[in-house]
């Protein structure tokens, strides 16, 4: 399982390279890390986190105490399956889990 540390982000197509050479099957914090060929990532729903976080930024701004402003927990989260990674490792996936996903990659 990969973490969702800044210094990973930056660099999340090597750290995908590394582990399809190591065929190591991996979890990633973000979608991205599945774009250029990561088995799986489950995360927060980033668009709505940010949308979330501009409001909270335009309360503060017209004067609200970030004091008053309540704590956000996220709640929508997105799982992402890359079908052909999983093929590549020789993983076959479950059909509940594809079942459950957000959203497969062929």
């Amino acid at each position: 399982m990969v973490s969702d540390e800044p210094e990973n982000s930056i660099h999340h197509a090597t750290i995908v390279e590394l582990a399809a050479k190591g065929r190591i099957p991996a979890i990633y914090p973000f979608r991205e890390y599945v774009d250029v060929g990561g088995l799986m990532a489950y995360s927060v729903d980033l668009p709505d986190s940010s949308r979330r976080l501009a409001n909270l930024i335009d309360r503060i701004l017209k004067g609200a105490n970030p004091g008053d402003i309540p704590f956000y927990q996220p709640t929508k989260f997105a799982l992402v399956i890359n079908l052909k990674t999983a093929k590549a490792l020789g993983l076959e996936m479950p059909a509940m889990l594809l079942g459950r996903a957000d959203e497969v990659i062929e």
